[in-house]
């Protein structure tokens, strides 16, 4: 580690705090009807939505509601993704004539861009042409970052209302999402991309020939505003196999700088939206200080892993200084790629500028953890926030227990049902990624993917699953998954992620909205205080991550000590 290699860090962090209270407030004033700066010109384009699909504004949805209409909403936009996947080959924007998706992996790919994963097992460059990448990726991108924004929004207004039966309006809540965050940001973050050298044409390919004299064929398209709502919208799906680390998507350092301030901004900016509307900014502080202790945590661990180097290669003769370069860009280095990382998937990004698969042990057990604690550091545009409000209902429960009180939060009491539903809500995840990677490991069919053996194997399959339940996209690179067994497994672990895991969680805020909010006394426990910050990171670690660390033992932990011993895999 160096000195030089935090300064980056600290000044790309710097970045997006300089942005978090200005756009949270804004966020919070557009989901509570308060007139913007953007009002002017596009309240007239909100009306004309509404006027055409028929919808009244004004009208209020309860959680089931509320949760059927974003069910039907997911059902439309996965048949249409899936019918222009499978019918690629006829239709036009096809300058390369590639065929039709097959229907695993268009089945795979659909689901993957519908919850927010954006999992590719397939190179984007060569698989799907111009149209499927605007008309059906770049679409889903935006629908289901909206989604995501309008369930948190949903659930910050359980604890910001009293007495309520309502959540707000889907229909409302997705479209002001869209029109007035995703849309205007997309344009600015697009641009500024196109400026710092990355492509966006509707061409197909160029020829060019290389040093050695031979021809190659280089796939071009519409990159930059894909690469910006893939960014801003924690989708994480790249036009490019390489994604992030592919010199058109990721041309320099200030474009890698720009990319992580992207994918960091919004989620960021949302607890202190959730803050606002509850009528508290200190308690958005709050929960995104315990977000921010364990990233920049899991920051520190990959860089200081990643310049520990390997003793294999070591070994060797190799400096020692010079730690692991494998599957880095040398554009960006050990640190840049480090907060990549972490950052990637702590959200629920995906977006890569460095091979995990490449990583050392520890340094892969650092994403494969901030996956597995739910994504909420800080997590997927509004899928971070409303994990993380599940997180504080299970961390007054616990509080409520030690000092004898019905716990509270936010001035809800939080009763059997609740903590019923979050328990419900966190077991999700473990049961989803441990059941199919113990199911994987015993079959032929997903053990031939694999591209090592031995705990990096078992590393690659938990790290599939782990991916694709929470909804991140990442991957460990070794491993084949555009497979009939891996497209199926992996994209119903998709759907569990984000749709097992939302129901619940809109329950617990339909259960809360009814209820009448009570002021503070003195023996409400505070939850804007660093004691929260504390036991709320607590929570986490212990509920979400113990439940992980027997397989985490067998894989990285084990492959750590094993590497010392000069073994490989």
């Amino acid at each position: 580690m160096s000195i030089n290699g935090w300064l980056q860090i600290a000044v790309t962090l710097a970045l997006v705090l300089a942005v978090v209270l200005p756009l949270g407030r804004f966020m919070a004033a557009l989901f509570t009807g308060e007139r913007t700066f953007l009002h002017p010109i596009l309240s007239h384009v909100e009306r004309g939505f509404y006027d055409a699909a028929g919808i009244d504004p004004a009208q209020e949805q309860g959680w089931t509601s509320y949760a059927m209409a974003m069910l039907a909403f997911s059902a439309a936009g996965f048949a249409a993704l899936y019918a222009i996947l499978r019918l690629q080959g006829v239709l036009p924007l096809n300058p390369m004539g590639l065929p039709g998706v097959a229907p695993d992996l268009a089945f795979n790919t659909a689901v993957s861009f519908l919850t927010n994963t954006n999992w590719q097992a397939y190179s984007g460059e060569v698989t799907l042409s111009p149209l499927s990448q605007m008309a059906g990726l770049a679409v889903q991108n935006f629908l289901s970052a909206a989604t995501g924004i309008a369930l948190a929004m949903a659930v910050t207004r359980a604890f910001a209302r009293s007495g309520a039966s309502g959540l707000g309006n889907f229909w409302v809540d997705m479209t002001r999402a869209t029109l007035y965050i995703l849309l205007p940001l997309s344009i600015v973050v697009g641009l500024a991309f196109v400026a710092l050298g990355v492509p966006q044409t509707l061409g197909g390919a160029m020829d060019a020939n290389t040093l050695e004299g031979a021809s190659q064929v280089i796939p071009l398209g519409p990159l930059a505003s894909q690469e910006a709502i893939k960014q801003l919208g924690t989708n994480g799906g790249g036009y490019f196999n390489a994604n992030s680390a592919h010199p058109f998507e990721n041309p320099s350092a200030l474009s890698n700088i720009l990319a992580i301030w992207a994918m960091l901004a919004i989620s960021a900016a949302l607890p202190i939206t959730f803050g606002r509307m509850v009528g508290s900014e200190r308690q958005g502080w709050a929960l995104l200080s315990a977000m921010a202790v364990l990233l920049i945590g899991g920051v520190a661990l990959v860089y200081w892993a990643e310049t520990a180097g390997n003793p294999i290669i070591t070994a060797l003769g190799v400096d020692p200084s010079l730690g692991n370069m494998e599957g880095k860009e040398i554009r960006f280095g050990q640190a840049m790629s480090a907060l990549f990382v972490a950052v990637t998937t702590g959200l629920s990004c995906g977006a890569v500028n460095a091979m995990h698969d490449s990583l050392t042990p520890l340094g892969g057990l650092v994403p494969l953890l901030l996956i597995q604690l739910g994504e909420v550091l800080p997590g997927g545009v509004g899928s971070g926030l409303y994990g993380m409000v599940v997180f504080c209902v299970l961390a007054v429960f616990v509080a409520g227990l030690m000092v004898g009180r019905t716990p509270e939060f936010l001035g809800k009491k939080i009763e059997a049902r609740e903590i019923r539903l979050a328990v419900l809500a966190v077991l999700i995840l473990p049961l989803v990624i441990l059941g199919f990677t113990a199911l994987a490991a015993t079959l032929p069919a997903a053990l031939s993917s694999l591209n090592n053996q031995g705990p990096h194997g078992l590393s690659e399959l938990l790290y599939a699953y782990s991916s694709a339940a929470g909804n991140n996209g990442s991957a460990f690179a070794g491993l084949n998954a555009n497979t009939p067994w891996f497209n199926t497994t992996l994209g119903i672990a998709m759907m569990l992620g984000r749709f097992a895991y939302v129901l619940p969680v809109l329950a617990i805020a339909g259960s809360l909205a009814s209820k009448t909010r009570v002021e503070a006394s003195s023996g409400t426990f505070p939850t804007t205080s660093l004691l929260f910050v504390g036991l709320l990171v607590g929570v986490i670690l212990i509920l979400g991550g113990l439940q992980f660390f027997p397989a985490l033992a067998l894989g990285p932990i084990v492959e750590h000590v094993l590497m010392h011993a000069s073994a490989t895999f």
